[in-house]
């Protein structure tokens, strides 16, 4: 199985996913040019789970998470993820 072209469930809607589908980065106002492969991912499990939203980013709303675990977070899981830690917010 390869990771171009597949389907996930996220916030009761089942959407494409995979380095093969185009897409538009899901940060509001954003109108960069992506894919929704892994690369681009909310966190490290399509369609979100309890550290992250499973959403779509450019390189420029997409921050390295916390560690390999969590993956890389957008702005609003990674404050949710340090707020809920007690740690200060370092986007970068």
């Amino acid at each position: 199985m390869g990771y171009a072209y597949y389907t996930v469930m996220r916030n009761g809607e089942e959407i494409e996913a995979g380095y093969g589908v185009e897409a538009v980065c899901e940060e509001p106002g954003c109108t960069e040019q992506i894919d929704r492969g892994l690369a681009c991912l909310c966190g490290e499990t399509p369609g979100g789970d309890e550290y992250c939203c499973g959403g779509y980013y450019c390189g420029e709303h997409l921050y390295i998470g916390p560690d390999d675990v969590i993956g890389d977070l957008c702005a609003r899981c990674s404050a949710a993820y340090t707020a809920a830690r007690g740690e200060p917010d370092s986007k970068v």
